[in-house]
């Protein structure tokens, strides 16, 4: 082999896979840092090197998420994204292109190995502890009151008429059935429901497209990449809003290069009129459409249909065309509400920036807080209360996060890493404080630099 790799190894692509049962050859992190190129990568997974660069187009989540981790040790993320291991290394074995040197460690960097030992460690306990094992009454208690809570509104109009009581009544209770099927579908998007993938896929798109009018592809495609990389620009949609709002190292960036397209020094303010009353309606609403057209997901499309069919033919014998429209954008509007701030409490006040490049662990609590328990927070929010948990393992049904928490404030009680959780009240309050701090703080660079 001539020494460490193949001759131009840190070049370009091999020509093929290794045959089986041939010598693997080894590669030191300098050669596989150089392939996180389009159409070049390469990822590390349990020591093994992979070429993933001609794959990652066919990959189930999409390139973009499997990319992000190029030219990285992506073996927690592995096995976080996915439930059967078994059956997923079967796609691997014809990209494996060698293994890293036995001198190189385990992660590029400065990562603390120690803490991604007890991480690993602790995962598998919580498999030892059946933590990712789902309860089927309780994910059938979630679709019934769905379910129960659509017929209840349409009953109200139904039975007292359209007039302004059972009207608003019955908007906010479909806004809350709105909400919760956020909830389910993102259970079901991130496989905790059921043990087959196929399962949880089929039920995700009942969900999302007949429950809420949405794509399922279009979600898992924006938040997939979400957990992958939280909170990092270019990688996370969540926060990739500039030039809209300035979050993170974002603000200092636009102030050193002048750059004002808005007055972000009171975006604080313009957040509550165009940040959540209008994702849901108009955002969401545009990607999700141009999403399904243009990456021709025409299954979801049906499923969208048939939820504005079923949702027109409900309601415009009571209310007229116009007055059905106005039900659903203030259906839509209340919903919005509700995503925007229980979706970002978690989020927005933490760091935000460009790639660190930190073990999984340290990357997902660098992002994430967790807000207090209870039964109606739990309920209310989708148990993205415990927002810590979720990111650590996704695949874990959310009803045993509170099992699994001690055993990760312990971790980082051990590491010395930041395990915050914080009031209900106190997190909607930290949006518009991170908000307004990243404006000043655009303001002052603007000003003086």
């Amino acid at each position: 082999m001539g020494g460490v790799g193949e001759p131009g190894a840190g070049r370009g692509p091999r020509e093929g896979p290794v045959r089986p049962g041939a010598p693997l050859p080894t590669y030191r992190w300098e050669q596989i840092r150089q392939h996180d190129l389009p159409g070049d990568k390469w990822l590390v997974i349990e020591r093994r090197v992979y070429d993933i660069s001609r794959w990652a187009q066919r990959h189930p989540g999409g390139s973009r998420l499997i990319g992000h981790h190029g030219a990285e040790d992506a073996t927690d993320a592995f096995h976080a994204f996915h439930q059967d291991l078994g059956f997923v290394r079967k796609f691997l074995q014809p990209l494996l292109i060698g293994e890293l040197a036995p001198e190189e460690p385990g992660q590029d960097g400065a990562q603390n190995a120690q803490l991604i030992q007890d991480f690993r460690a602790l995962r598998q306990a919580a498999e030892d502890m059946k933590l990712f094992e789902a309860s089927p009454a309780f994910f059938a208690l979630l679709l019934g009151h769905i379910l129960a809570m659509e017929v209840l509104a349409w009953l109200l109009i139904c039975l007292l008429g359209p007039g302004w009581v059972p009207s608003t009544l019955a908007a906010l209770i479909l806004a809350i059935s709105q909400a919760q099927s956020w909830c389910l579908q993102h259970d079901l998007g991130h496989a905790s429901v059921f043990r087959k993938s196929w399962w949880n896929h089929v039920a995700q798109q009942f969900v999302m497209g007949q429950l809420k009018g949405f794509s399922a592809h279009w979600w898992n495609f924006r938040h997939f990449q979400h957990h992958a990389k939280p909170n990092v620009f270019h990688k996370d949609p969540d926060v990739t809003v500039a030039p809209v709002f300035l979050l993170g190292e974002s603000s200092v960036e636009y102030g050193k290069r002048k750059r004002r397209y808005l007055p972000y020094n009171h975006q604080h303010l313009y957040f509550f009129l165009i940040g959540p009353p209008l994702l849901t309606l108009v955002n969401f609403e545009v990607e999700n459409l141009a999403y399904m057209l243009v990456c021709m997901q025409w299954a979801d499309l049906l499923w969208a249909a048939s939820f504005y069919a079923r949702f027109f033919l409900s309601y415009v014998p009571f209310y007229g065309v116009s007055g059905a429209l106005l039900l659903f954008v203030a259906v839509r509007v209340l919903e919005s509400h509700w995503f925007v701030w229980i979706t970002q409490m978690n989020h927005i006040p933490k760091e935000i920036g460009h790639e660190k490049h930190r073990d999984w662990a340290s990357s997902q609590l660098a992002a994430t807080c967790n807000v207090e328990p209870s039964f109606f927070i739990d309920w209310f929010s989708g148990h993205l209360n415990f927002q810590i948990e979720h990111h650590l393992f996704p695949t874990m049904p959310r009803h045993n996060y509170r099992r699994v928490a001690p055993l990760v404030q312990a971790l980082c009680a051990k590491h010395g890493l930041s395990y915050e959780v914080k009031p209900f009240l106190t997190a909607l309050v930290d949006i518009v404080r991170s908000l307004k701090k990243s404006g000043d703080t655009w303001l002052d660079a603007y000003l003086h630099q």
